[in-house]
């Protein structure tokens, strides 16, 4: 029975985003992004049809185990952009010296300002790195894993919907600029929406976030120590 549900939810995944995908072609928004799209049909659907998440992710998590290798196979892009990001290594240490610690802080910053827990406040403060760094940050700190991969896709998300908005306000339209703040605020998903706009840029959203990890798991305490 299991091998049904799994198999069932791993299609229905898998159909729900092309068709996600086909929408944000015909209609192209931040608003219409198939992750963004696709997360709320499935949250929709598996409360009308009162799936628990258990059950639909005994298929679906096959989708999230391709993360590894998905992140693994950007070392050819990286490859082929070497030159390019050598060059400008000097600007995109800054760059990520500067997200990362903008990420950590406001995180911890709107927490405390709302009045959260220390369990929230630790939670949320590695929000803007990939799931498995942000988890293990987050565990390692006091928080809880599984809310901290929850602020991740919040976090993911987010930027993705909202980076046009912030690249037209700020003038940012530079590959390297635009790559270097997906990747480091939207990790997985900014990369993915960076490579769509081109090679280099995605390229420069996949040193982002990798970069971006090493920092924050280095500075993510020593900022809560100062800010809580």
């Amino acid at each position: 029975m299991n091998y049904v549900i799994g198999a069932a939810s791993l299609i229905a995944t898998l159909l729900i985003y092309i068709v996600c995908r086909k929408i944000n072609q015909r209609y192209p928004s931040p608003f219409t992004i198939p992750v963004l799209v696709g997360t709320v049909i499935i949250v929709i659907g598996l409360l009308v049809f009162d799936i628990p998440y258990e059950t639909y992710n005994i298929g679906a998590k096959w989708i999230n185990e391709l993360l590894g290798p998905a992140v693994v196979a950007l070392a050819y892009p990286l490859y082929k952009q070497w030159d390019m990001l050598t060059k400008n290594i000097i600007p995109i240490l800054t760059s990520v010296v500067v997200a990362a610690i903008v990420g950590v802080g406001s995180g911890v910053l709107l927490a405390k300002w709302f009045g959260f827990g220390h369990d929230i406040i630790y939670s949320i403060s590695p929000k803007s790195v990939t799931t498995p760094v942000a988890m293990d940050i987050a565990h390692s700190i006091g928080g809880v894993p599984s809310l901290a991969a929850v602020f991740v896709m919040l976090a993911g998300i987010g930027g993705a919907v909202m980076s046009s908005y912030v690249y037209k306000f700020t003038k940012i339209d530079g590959f390297l600029g635009k790559g270097l703040g997906m990747g480091c605020a939207s990790h997985a998903i900014g990369i993915a929406m960076a490579m769509e706009n081109s090679e280099e840029e995605g390229a420069a959203a996949t040193i982002g976030m990798g970069m971006s990890s090493i920092v924050v798991s280095i500075i993510t305490q020593p900022l809560i120590w100062l800010l809580v």
